[in-house]
């Protein structure tokens, strides 16, 4: 078990190894479309990446049948195994949409044995999902 610091301390270590190892300059908030957002997580038990609505429920709604209408070239051209979540709840009870991909194998960000295969992971397939957005923000937008 870990305590609170030496949790922090890897996590920190993690994400410093990931951008050092793939220095790479990520979308992440920048994407110009207000409450879409793309997201790294990995904790210590599983890793994934995802596409977030977050805004009002108006404009996730608009945005989210967007995404729906596109999802046949998202799964056919980019990442076949992503899964769309129309209703989400985090952990402090706010509701999202997202479209996300998870590892599909035991992680740990405690574990560094695992840090390999999550960052290999995150890189190869959060570029095919930033592909994507950026050959359909246009229609996203809307």
């Amino acid at each position: 078990m870990f305590s609170r610091e030496e949790s922090r301390l890897l996590r920190q270590e993690f994400w410093t190894s990931f951008g050092k190892s793939f220095p790479k300059k990520w979308l992440l908030y920048n994407t110009k479309i207000k409450g879409l957002s793309f997201k790294f997580h990995f904790d210590t038990k599983s890793a994934l990446i995802a596409l977030v609505l977050e805004d009002d429920l108006e404009n996730r709604i608009n945005c989210w049948e967007k995404l729906v209408a596109l999802k046949g070239i998202l799964t056919s051209e980019y990442l076949s195994d992503v899964i769309y979540e129309e209703e989400f709840y985090l952990e402090n009870g706010k509701e999202i949409s997202r479209i996300y991909l998870p590892l599909e194998q035991k992680v740990s960000i405690h574990n560094k044995n695992t840090w390999r295969d999550v960052m290999e992971f995150f890189n190869i397939n959060m570029t095919l999902f930033e592909g994507f957005f950026e050959e359909y923000k246009d229609i996203i937008k809307g």
